[in-house]
């Protein structure tokens, strides 16, 4: 028996990948603060292109998450979400140990790092859901 949750889940960090990889790609200069802009008209080419392609990547784990959700296995449905848990605290960390390092991200890391955590809780209280719903 799947648990209807976990296509919740699923739908959900679905829309906020599509919506922040189309606003990432079609929209990044008004989204962002823009502040690595680059010093040349090749390197501000080569950073709209890296934001684009990154907002690209965003929506395709999107559509990818959207179908994953229609997954009825229940074993997979619990492997996929700790995978899930484990990617956005290694995101998370990393934002921590470099993203902070770097001067035109100093302002953004801690942000950054709440919603990543915040990300993992979702997975974690599914989990908790799960176990609870598979051993009552």
């Amino acid at each position: 028996m799947a648990s209807p949750g976990f296509f919740l889940i699923c739908a959900l960090h679905s829309l906020v990948a599509i919506a922040c990889g189309g606003l990432m790609m079609f929209y990044s200069s008004e989204v962002s603060a823009m502040k690595l802009q680059g010093s040349t008209p090749h390197d501000q080419l080569l950073i709209k292109t890296s934001d684009s392609f990154s907002g690209l990547l965003l929506v395709a784990v999107g559509f990818l998450l959207i179908m994953v959700g229609f997954v009825k296995d229940r074993e997979f449905q619990s492997f996929f979400a700790k995978g899930c848990v484990l990617l956005h605290v290694v995101t998370a960390v990393w934002r921590f140990y470099f993203e902070r390092k770097v001067d035109e991200l100093a302002d953004e890391w801690p942000r950054k790092v709440v919603g990543d955590i915040a990300l993992a809780v979702s997975w974690i209280l599914y989990l908790v859901y799960s176990w609870r719903e598979k051993y009552d």
